[in-house]
């Protein structure tokens, strides 16, 4: 993922939801409409109850490196992990491709990439790269970061974002979804998350967009209509979490799930000579970080906790059918 301010914010995020959810109860009940005519939830359009507590356990950064695909296939293929995402200019993209196309059943979303984020291993626009001056550094690949002084073009970024989707489904892949890698077509500005919107709907796709966002980016709310889907939480891990509180984080995120519809983002490899040389040039988002989320997402603990919490694993593909038939 690669951007520190990642991070779960799920406790404030309860606490701003009791305090909604209890204003909203009492607007309907002094407006004296009963409670029943509140609006249908996300797990109700599944055909869930309202209490109930839905998790799609999403994998990131899928075509990165041949250890993140290896790992990524194994976790989707065991059932630990049910969703995931491509990004498509990435050295071993063809090979998840490939894999996508064989496995059509699979949910597979196109993780929109426009940024190249390691010192040492780089990526470069699926667009022609003369039609790109703000999305390139000097040597032609994406810019390892975006700071307040850049500038990027939205109709640069459509141009590229269209290309990296054409390619994905010329190659066999059929998106689930759509999202972006660090997340930067949600935060930075209402023009990129409309570019965003734009290319979804044109593919009849949904695309990740949590509440957990609104309060800092307001546009986000603003610019989606009654027929696009929200999930309600989302949690990622914090660089900040140490790696003997590693499993402790995802245990305590599962026991204190709330009902609703929930992603957990998480970053699979295998911690081996390709993913230490890839990402060695610090350890966030690195090889043994990807080891660690594995081994815990790989875990009988894991398996339990769903079972003792009774949290049920759904996937792009369903929220996408449901959106169709509301």
């Amino acid at each position: 993922m690669g951007v520190d301010k990642h991070r779960s914010i799920l406790p404030d995020v309860l606490s701003l939801s009791i305090m909604l959810a209890t204003r909203a109860m009492l607007a309907v009940v002094f407006a004296g409409v009963p409670l029943q005519a509140t609006a249908q939830t996300l797990a109700e359009k599944l055909g869930y109850s309202r209490d109930a507590r839905l998790l799609i356990v999403h994998a990131d950064d899928v075509g990165v490196t041949h250890s993140v695909n290896a790992a990524t296939i194994k976790a989707l293929e065991s059932g630990f992990v049910n969703s995931a995402s491509i990004m498509v200019p990435c050295p071993w993209f063809p090979e998840i491709a490939d894999y996508a196309k064989n496995h059509a059943d699979i949910d597979f979303g196109l993780h929109l990439t426009l940024t190249s984020e390691r010192v040492y291993y780089r990526w470069s626009p699926v667009a022609s790269k003369d039609k790109l001056s703000t999305l390139v550094d000097g040597n032609g690949y994406f810019h390892q970061d975006w700071t307040p002084n850049t500038r990027i073009d939205p109709k640069e970024a459509e141009l590229e974002l269209r290309a990296q989707i054409d390619r994905a489904y010329a190659m066999g892949v059929r998106p689930t979804h759509l999202d972006s890698h660090q997340y930067r077509l949600f935060q930075n500005g209402k023009d990129l998350f409309e570019v965003l919107l734009r290319l979804a709907r044109e593919r009849d796709l949904p695309v990740f967009v949590t509440r957990d966002w609104f309060a800092d980016h307001p546009y986000l709310q603003s610019s989606l209509g009654p027929g696009d889907i929200v999930l309600d939480h989302t949690v990622t891990i914090d660089p900040g979490v140490a790696p003997e509180k590693w499993a402790d984080f995802y245990r305590t995120a599962l026991k204190n799930l709330p009902p609703g519809v929930t992603e957990f983002v998480i970053h699979l490899g295998y911690d081996n000579e390709e993913m230490r040389a890839a990402t060695r040039e610090r350890a966030t988002w690195g090889s043994a970080w990807r080891q660690r989320d594995f081994d815990f997402f790989a875990s009988s603990e894991f398996r339990g906790l769903l079972e003792q919490r009774q949290i049920k694993l759904i996937t792009w593909r369903e929220l996408g059918s449901a959106a169709k038939h509301h």
